[in-house]
This record gives C-alpha cells, structure tokens and sequence, in this order.
C-alpha cells in the first residue's frame, strides 16, 4: 500500500572552501518497493556505500556514497 512521503535528496559539495549542499524535495506516494528502487538508482559507480537505517518514527534514510560523491536520502512519512 502506498503512503504519503516527503522525500529529501541531499548532494554534499566535494570542494573544501564550499559548505553549500544541493537539496531537492519532493512529495510523493511510495510502497516499500519503490523506495528501494530509489535508492537503488543511486547505488551506480565503481565504489558505492550504502548505510540505510529507519528511526523510531518511520523516517528512513540512506547515506550513500558513489566514487567519491556523498548523498543522503530521506523517506519522512
């Protein structure tokens, strides 16, 4: 069954000097599979980590890291 989700896409910037992040949100209705389908769209590269946890209110975020590129997403029902 699909549920409502603020989903929250965050690139960190690479360069020392440069804090600033990219963020995109979006409001979207997801079941369990297309979540893992978005994260897993991410997971492409030579190099990927993926840490994923859920928190005690449903939140679930993935820290990913592809070649160097750190981003984290995050699923806010």
């Amino acid at each position: 069954m699909k549920k409502p989700y603020e989903f929250t896409r965050e690139i960190f910037n690479q360069c020392s000097n440069n804090q600033m992040r990219d963020v995109f949100f979006e409001e979207l209705e997801l079941d369990d599979a297309d979540i893992e389908e978005i994260i897993n769209k991410h997971l492409t590269g030579s190099e990927v980590k993926c840490d994923r946890f859920t928190d005690k209110r449903g939140v679930i975020t993935a820290d990913i890291e592809v070649d160097g590129l750190r981003q984290k997403l995050t699923f806010c029902p």
